[in-house]
């Protein structure tokens, strides 16, 4: 692309920066999707690490969008696994002066930066160069609000050691809440708990806030956080790729040909996270249950695949390491989702109006299966804390699965509402919609930055 000459001062040059991690990488590189969808005169520079440039630089994606590299802080996806706190803390001190180097010799001018927020220093090395920054939120807003409000209380009492134990005693701090912040952090985990609460607290000095969810999904938080910041804050979500959708690039998927040999909403989809896993133990559990249900699955293990498809068989299901998750979900043979209850797997069964069992393993999961259950009403919980039996995975699936039954009619209900809730946030007129328009247009050249 020119850098030269009056074409550099019109176009809009995006750098982000996501955290090293899956569940981050996506929604960061499904919202430069939609940003180059929405603007023909945007160009976004995707900064990765070097391994995970060997993980997705084949990956499709538009031509204004293109990726750049900085050194690897650890090996990070064999580390993450083993020394989570470890990883953490070196991507809050070691990436920023790779990435400051690289801004800085980036021959087109950058117009903005979009940081993950757990990415801390992203907003210092903006502030640095007058280059706005915007953070985005790859959770939800309800567990933001909860980091938010530990940290504005944990300063005011200038707490500096034992976190966990502090917030137990802060007046308004419910039980739950403070037994959700125990899953989320455990207690051999404070150094992430300090890095966490300080990237919220960096959060003042950005020039715009972004999350992934749907305002309709969350009012009240989001109303109570824009009456919180002093600067624009905008709902772009479900930042899942509903664009691709209709590309035939998978059609020609076994997995997919299998799904359109199935009766409709009769396969339940099973996906237990890429981070963490069950015990095998868990496992054959899950896998004689399912038998016993006579209920058919696709289920996609990844590093218990293998194994698994061993133990499986082929007459009720498929086992697989990886597919179109979004494609599976929205297909009509797809009646229910098992899900680990990461917050990006819920956006798009949110979308895809699916019914959904809670299988919460770690950090906000929990939080997450809480609000599908209790607030949304289009999901029941796993009790994923101790071993659940063959027997229970037969009765909960058999009962997920029954869409005749009352209580099928009703989850089916609650989920096709919140399905309608992302289709509306994400059509002509809608709140993400408009919000991602608005975003485009206060950091685009021209328009008073």
């Amino acid at each position: 692309m020119d850098s030269t000459g009056e074409h550099t001062a019109t176009v809009c040059h995006v750098v982000a920066m996501p955290f090293p991690g899956r569940g981050h990488i996506n929604p960061m590189m499904n919202l430069c999707k939609l940003l180059a969808s929405k603007k023909k005169d945007i160009f976004i520079t995707f900064v990765v690490t070097e391994e995970w440039l060997g993980f997705i630089g084949s990956d499709p994606k538009p031509d204004n969008i293109r990726f750049e590299t900085i050194p690897n802080v650890i090996p990070a996806e064999r580390l993450k696994a083993t020394n989570f706190p470890a990883f953490y803390e070196a991507v809050m001190t070691k990436m920023e002066a790779p990435f400051g180097e690289l801004l800085d010799r980036l021959e087109l001018p950058v117009t903005a930066i979009i940081g993950d927020i757990e990415v801390r220093w992203s907003t210092s090395v903006g502030n640095q160069r007058n280059i706005p920054v915007a953070l985005l939120w790859t959770m939800s807003a309800s567990v933001f609000s909860m980091f938010h409000y530990f940290d504005l209380h944990l300063k005011q009492n200038h707490v500096k050691t034992d976190l966990i134990e502090q917030v137990e005693k802060i007046a308004g701090i419910s039980q739950s809440s403070v037994e959700e912040l125990r899953t989320i952090f455990h207690r051999d985990d404070r150094r992430v708990l300090e890095l966490a609460l300080d990237c919220i607290s960096r959060v003042p000095q950005a020039q715009y806030l972004l999350f992934t969810s749907v305002y309709e999904f969350e009012p009240q938080v989001f109303d109570n956080l824009r009456a919180t910041y002093n600067f624009p804050l905008y709902t772009i979500g479900p930042a899942i790729p509903y664009l691709e959708l209709t590309q035939a690039s998978s059609k020609n998927k076994t997995y997919l040909q299998w799904l359109d040999s199935q009766q409709p909403a009769s396969v339940l989809y099973i996906s237990l996270g890429s981070f963490l896993s069950v015990s095998s133990t868990q496992m054959d559990e899950i896998v004689a249950g399912l038998h016993m249900s006579g209920v058919r699955y696709l289920w996609v293990a990844r590093g218990e695949a293998s194994r698994l498809n061993q133990r499986c068989g082929a007459d009720m299901g498929l086992v697989l390491a990886w597919c179109d998750q979004l494609k599976v979900l929205c297909h009509p043979a797809t009646g229910g989702f098992w899900t680990h209850c990461g917050w990006n797997s819920i956006l798009e069964a949110a979308f895809a109006g699916v019914p959904m069992l809670t299988f919460p393993l770690f950090l906000d999961q929990d939080t997450n299966s809480r609000q599908i259950v209790e607030e949304w009403g289009n999901g029941w919980r796993v009790n994923s804390e101790k071993l659940v039996s063959r027997e229970n995975v037969a009765e909960l699936v058999q009962r997920l699965m029954d869409g005749e039954s009352n209580e099928g009619k009703k989850i089916r209900r609650a989920a096709k509402q919140v399905h309608d809730k992302c289709v509306a946030a994400i059509s002509e007129g809608g709140s993400s919609t408009a919000n991602l328009d608005a975003f485009i247009n206060s950091i685009s050249p021209g328009n008073g930055q």
